[in-house]
């Protein structure tokens, strides 16, 4: 073997082609990019642009949103509860709160409490909680239980900074559904 006769293997090494070096080449003037606009310039890829036709992301039907106003409970089954209590992780005879509930692994974090549901429970129980349905209420005092809810909807205010005129009514509503006092006594 001699130094003049060293040489990479067939095929081993492509040498890259050069544009734009005349036309004789085929690929001279414009380099095979075709005559002026975005796509002969550098950088100027467009991402599902499908070349006029409407693109797929369009093509597709939307579905669903997100409601930004929507109550975020973390619900509870009573049957949990009533296996909680069975298994001695949470004491009936003690006021329940959303803080035992957390500290016995039953519900998690959620924006505006814990909520029941469910119409299953047998050990009577005094809770105090964000939320229960009629069904879950109706059970517990059926138990001889009873059940204290304390979440509020929000108010939300106008721009003026007032309450708006669904939250008046709410209020009013509200009003003549308590108990009022008699004059008489």
């Amino acid at each position: 073997m001699r130094l003049n006769e060293i040489a990479n293997n067939p095929g081993a090494h492509k040498r890259k082609l050069k544009v734009g070096r005349g036309s004789s080449s085929g690929l001279g003037k414009t380099s095979g990019r075709g005559v002026k606009g975005a796509k002969a310039r550098t950088g100027t890829k467009v991402y599902g642009f499908e070349g006029g036709q409407m693109p797929l992301y369009m093509r597709l039907p939307k579905r669903g949103f997100n409601n930004i106003f929507a109550n975020d409970f973390g619900e509870l089954k009573l049957e949990r509860l009533q296996r909680a209590i069975d298994d001695k992780k949470i004491d009936a005879s003690e006021k329940i709160t959303e803080e035992t509930l957390g500290k016995a692994g039953l519900v998690r974090r959620s924006r505006h409490g814990t909520r029941l549901i469910g119409n299953i429970i047998s050990a009577k129980v005094e809770i105090e909680c964000a939320g229960a349905s009629s069904g879950a209420v109706q059970a517990i005092e059926k138990a001889g239980g009873s059940v204290k809810t304390t979440f509020k909807k929000p108010v939300r205010l106008n721009r003026h900074g007032k309450p708006g005129k669904k939250a008046e009514r709410r209020a009013k509503s509200a009003e003549k559904r308590s108990p009022q006092p008699s004059a008489g006594a």
